[in-house]
């Protein structure tokens, strides 16, 4: 073992043993909103939420949610970091901001302005080592830890405005990356300010040889579109032909299964898949052990959580939070509920509603799994389809008929006096589209039972158009999205909508 093996292998083994000796997840909270509160009580949003007598409540959480009301990008953004974004201090968290992310998500057209505070950066570079000390709970070898880091996200090159600067979070996090892994990390940081989507791949295509890379990161979609360009540019069968030691790969920000047939066919052998769950407003949790694809919470990283049970009481038919809406604390959430997540945390973000749905797979080891976005969803006549139920039924519909199915999006549509969900999926090879609505038919049937009732009343059959899937990122691309960060949406509503159709029209 080289003796750099030896002190990456001793420093997992100290942030293990610390983890071990954490109380429980109740009490974790506790003193995470404590710790919150007391350090923004002289922000202009401490001062007026009165955090200083609220820090000392018999029950905080209690008087915290009743002083303190939700918000949502638009609240939030409107009532306080539109001051952080003018370079105001101290509004909703202490001192200045000096980066953004810009994230728009997958359904706003405009840029959201996510600010990210030194003692976020702090949080997030904490957990990405506590997910790092997991991997020797994987069997991997000692010399695996010395194996380079791909790290495919948005340009590092990020937009300067005088008292801030602004960009995708993979790319604020890759202008300087940990101390501890910036030996390890590629693409390196002057590739990774390279702007072009494309001219940055190439960028990786041609360097790739120089590298021993032991694991990959970022969002499947654009992972895969790196790897394939790899395969291309040097005439490879596999992957594994030029980086033989890769081992891992470490999914984030979308489901991995609709990409696994396809992403599976560039490698040479196996990976251990570990997912992981980092917003532009916190890292929020990650897979700690194998035999499972939940995540571990992070509730001692300067995030307090809240649970918000994802239900006609709570949010309206655009999922949007009802005034009378109730959030949970961890204590109170229960396995198989789907909740939408709440977040206050140490980069200004007080009751923020993130925007995803998450459900328990293990209360006892606060183990969540992701379930999809709270616009994201549809039940135009009471069928309530999630995306993760959109999810599973296009694996099982992708096995029966022996197909590849990367993309797709669903948008809910009139029928007559009826409804439909009208589909665009991208499948190779195509399938004639009658046969591929009836077979997902079934199956979105078979995993949501309010979706079958209503095939007997008021829904109608899919409307599937089988499209060729490279529309999709022509469309990322038509948008201004081919960056390695965005996320195609899964429901499509309004005029984003239209626009989608009329951009699909115009290349059939």
């Amino acid at each position: 073992m080289t003796v750099a093996s030896k002190l990456v292998k001793k420093g997992i083994s100290l942030v293990q043993q610390l983890d071990q000796r954490r109380p429980a997840p109740a009490q974790l909270q506790q003193r995470t909103l404590q710790n919150l509160l007391k350090r923004a009580e002289k922000t202009a949003f401490g001062q007026h939420y009165g955090f200083g007598q609220l820090s000392n409540a018999a029950n905080l959480e209690k008087v915290f949610q009743e002083q303190v009301p939700m918000h949502d990008y638009n609240r939030m953004f409107d009532e306080w970091w539109s001051r952080t974004l003018a370079g105001e201090p101290d509004v909703s968290w202490r001192g200045s901001v000096k980066y953004f992310a810009l994230s728009s998500g997958t359904s706003e057209a405009a840029s959201k302005y996510i600010p990210i505070t030194t003692d976020m950066r702090r949080s997030m570079r904490q957990a990405a080592l506590r997910m790092f000390s997991c991997l020797p709970r994987y069997g991997l070898p000692p010399s695996f830890y010395t194996k380079e880091w791909l790290m495919i996200g948005g340009s590092a090159s990020l937009q300067d405005f005088g008292h801030y600067q602004a960009g995708d979070l993979s790319g604020i996090n890759a202008s300087k990356p940990p101390v501890w892994i910036r030996r390890y990390y590629r693409p390196g940081t002057r590739i990774a300010r390279i702007s072009d989507w494309d001219e940055r791949t190439e960028a990786i295509a041609r360097m790739a040889p120089h590298w021993d890379v032991g694991v990959l990161t970022g969002l499947p979609s654009w992972v895969q579109l790196t790897l394939e360009r790899v395969i291309e540019y040097h005439g490879l069968n596999h992957i594994h032909e030029i980086w033989p030691n890769l081992r891992i790969f470490v999914s984030g920000g979308i489901a991995f299964d609709p990409y696994r047939k396809s992403f599976e066919e560039l490698l040479g052998q196996p990976l251990i898949y570990q997912d992981s769950y980092l917003a532009s407003e916190g890292f929020v949790a990650f897979q700690s052990r194998p035999g499972t694809s939940a995540m571990r919470l992070q509730l001692n990283n300067n995030i307090f959580f809240e649970f918000v049970p994802f239900n006609e009481s709570n949010f309206d038919e655009e999922g949007k939070l009802r005034p009378s809406a109730q959030a949970l604390t961890i204590e109170d959430v229960e396995e198989g509920q789907d909740y939408a997540l709440l977040m206050s945390t140490c980069a200004g973000a007080w009751r923020y509603l993130i925007g995803d749905t998450v459900r328990f797979a293990d209360k006892a080891r606060s183990e969540i799994l992701i379930t999809g976005r709270t616009k994201h969803f549809l039940s135009i006549c009471g069928e309530h389809l999630s995306v993760d139920n959109m999810n599973q039924a296009i694996r099982r519909t992708e096995a029966l008929l022996n197909v590849k199915i990367n993309e797709f999006t669903v948008s809910g549509v009139k029928a007559d006096a009826h409804f439909a969900h009208r589909w665009y999926i991208g499948c190779e090879p195509k399938v004639d589209s009658e046969i591929l609505s009836a077979v997902l038919d079934e199956q979105l049937m078979g995993v949501n039972d309010d979706y079958a009732a209503e095939r007997s009343a008021m829904l109608r059959a899919p409307q599937v158009n089988a499209i060729n899937g490279k529309l999709f990122y022509e469309w990322q691309r038509h948008t201004g999205k081919m960056n390695g960060q965005s996320k195609f949406p899964r429901v499509m509503k309004g005029e984003q909508l239209a626009g989608w159709e009329t951009f699909v029209r115009s290349k059939q």
